[in-house]
């Protein structure tokens, strides 16, 4: 963003668009760290504003997460677009409960998380339409670590030591097929309604491993190795063999160094209030922790 927003000038902002005929109860949503949420009630039905400029530096193209957007809606699991502009996207409000760690743990709930993963990744990736972005996340990492270098980032000691386990996990990782992936798998980007699962913020959508999502999914709500089994096991159908398994902890590990290294970036780039050296810490000891445990090297 050109500017840092407040939450009173978020909504003020929600509120300008040309889209509204009479717009009232506008209240900022909880969860961004890229960008505001506002909600927005017009004429008896209820919106969500989605204010934020394009990220360059993360890789964050609004026409791409506009696209993203219409095909997941037309593969029927994220809401309806009903305008866009520059910096604003408005989508249905869903009357739904995002979900947390707790939530995705349970069994059923996680088997029917792999059946929505499906969905994008399978008939999403049918229904995208226009330019598309690719999300490899090592390519990522390596755009990252130059960034950071131009910066003159607090972070530089850390590169060169963090660029050579990236090679080793993309190594490990091998070939992979391309769809389309959500890429931000945190839990409060599923929403529970009633049974019924849905998924937004598509800021980050991009072609991509399925590996990436799983692996995403697992890391940010913590699920026990049995429970990733499960993951694996309802989405591909399939009992998971040992190749398999490698490649997606690989994967699983290079996801967590990029959550690591968009925060290192974010700590100076972002105009949003957040806590993003807290955010750094965490994420990078469960990245040691994990690339230990992968025993590379």
């Amino acid at each position: 963003m050109t500017e840092t927003l407040t939450t009173e000038l978020a909504v003020a902002k929600a509120l300008e668009l040309p889209f509204w005929k009479s717009p009232s109860n506008a209240e900022i949503l909880g969860g961004g760290i890229t960008n505001f949420n506002v909600k927005v009630t017009d004429e008896g039905r209820t919106y969500v504003v989605r204010l934020g400029e394009d990220i360059i530096e993360h890789g964050v193209m609004r026409f791409n997460e506009l696209s993203a957007c219409r095909a997941a809606h037309a593969a029927g699991i994220a809401p309806a677009v009903r305008y866009f502009q520059k910096g604003a996207l408005i989508q249905d409000y869903i009357e739904a409960e995002p979900l947390n760690e707790a939530g995705i743990q349970d069994p059923q709930t996680l088997s029917s998380i792999a059946q929505l993963l499906t969905k994008v990744h399978v008939d999403a990736t049918k229904l995208i339409r226009g330019p598309v972005l690719a999300f490899w996340v090592f390519h990522i990492l390596r755009n990252y670590a130059e960034t950071m270098q131009l910066m003159d980032s607090d972070h530089r000691h850390r590169l060169n030591a963090l660029m050579l386990k990236a090679e080793k996990l993309e190594n490990a990782v091998g070939n992979v097929q391309l769809v389309l992936c959500h890429n931000d798998l945190l839990p409060a980007n599923i929403l529970n309604e009633n049974g019924r699962f849905w998924l937004v913020d598509w800021e980050y959508a991009g072609l991509n491993s399925p590996l990436f999502d799983l692996g995403g999914l697992a890391t940010n709500a913590s699920l026990s190795e049995g429970l990733q089994k499960l993951l694996l096991e309802t989405y591909f159908d399939a009992h998971v063999s040992d190749e398999l398994w490698a490649q997606y902890s690989a994967m699983k590990c290079a996801s967590l160094l990029r959550e690591s290294m968009w925060s290192m970036v974010s700590e100076q780039t972002s105009k949003i209030q957040f806590d993003y050296a807290s955010y750094t810490r965490e994420n990078l000891l469960r990245f040691e922790r994990a690339y230990a445990a992968l025993q590379l090297g």
